[in-house]
């Protein structure tokens, strides 16, 4: 089977056997991390651009270490490095940076809809880093690798999706890729970090936690976007903590062998408590390990799309 679009700009539009393919992918590249010398020559002559609008410290690293590992050149512009802050417009910034034949981007913006904007308008390919309150589907692609390392399967499994939903990136991306492997997926949070009618999505809603974290397999936690929100969704933070934080007293209720995931950065004390964070049940660095291995495979799927010229893309 063949990755049929030209960029990776979120989930919702793959297909399951598409996921599948960047899943599989993964695991080999994984082995590949584990040698004493974890580099490939197969993208040797590409390159790579990763324009960060926002800040990022997982995302970011972990992009630039996978396009090294694949022997491809890359470099990192963040908005305060780059003629953004001279007025240049970002396609302006990408089409210049095209111009220097680079092969693909990877975008980060606080705009929903960018990275699409940005892949209508430019020939090289276009990875969505995060755009906004809209997708981030690499990280969705490394939360669903992680929990199918460990189960061997998301066929099945009850997923709860724990916290500020409304302004998660990640949310959508992990529903989307969840769903269409067939896992069933619940969110739980305030009613005002909840959207309305996220149910036609095929998730169910939880605003107990208590009720909510019965018989489940992974809880999948998220930041508190408190630089998203325009106004107090809640009433204070330690209200938040004590009706929807992954407390050690809930921790210890859950069933054996739940998996404890955050996408980071971790709020410690609001969302999740420290001991649980740290807990031998939680995989937090173990999604950051794995990132490296899924972003090696979207590059390398994306960049042998691009049609090999001297120099990179004409």
């Amino acid at each position: 089977m063949k990755y049929r679009h030209k960029d990776l700009l979120g989930l919702e539009g793959l297909t399951r056997e598409e996921i599948m393919m960047f899943l599989d992918s993964a695991r080999g590249f994984k082995r590949i991390l584990s040698r004493p010398i974890p580099i490939v020559p197969i993208l040797r002559g590409r390159t790579v651009a990763n324009l960060f609008f926002e800040p990022s410290t997982r995302t970011q690293v972990s992009f630039g270490i996978a396009a090294k590992r694949l022997s491809a050149d890359s470099v990192t512009i963040t908005a305060k490095a780059s003629s953004v802050l001279k007025g240049e417009t970002l396609l302006d910034t990408a089409r210049n940076i095209e111009a220097m034949k680079v092969d693909g981007v990877v975008l980060r913006h606080s705009a929903s809809g960018a990275a699409h904007f940005l892949a209508e308008r430019i020939d090289a390919f276009v990875v969505n880093a995060g755009d906004g309150c809209h997708e981030h589907p690499t990280q969705g692609l490394l939360d669903i690798f992680t929990i199918r390392e460990h189960f061997k399967k998301i066929d099945g499994l009850k997923i709860l999706i724990l916290g500020d939903i409304t302004h998660s990136r990640v949310a959508r991306s992990d529903i989307h890729g969840l769903i269409k492997l067939g896992a069933r997926v619940v969110v739980c949070g305030p009613p005002t970090l909840v959207p309305p009618e996220i149910e036609r999505l095929g998730v169910s809603v939880h605003y107990d936690l208590d009720s909510a974290i019965k018989d489940v397999n992974v809880i999948n936690i998220l930041r508190l976007q408190l630089e998203r929100q325009n106004r107090s969704l809640f009433p204070s933070i330690q209200e938040y903590r004590e009706y929807f934080g992954l407390t050690v007293d809930r921790f210890r209720r859950l069933k054996k062998g739940v998996l404890i995931m955050h996408p980071g950065p971790i709020n410690r004390g609001v969302e999740i408590d420290p001991e649980v964070a740290d807990s031998k049940q939680s995989v937090i660095l173990e999604q950051v390990h794995n990132g490296v291995a899924v972003r090696m495979a979207v590059l390398y799927i994306l960049v042998r799309r691009v049609p090999w010229k001297e120099g990179g893309t004409s």
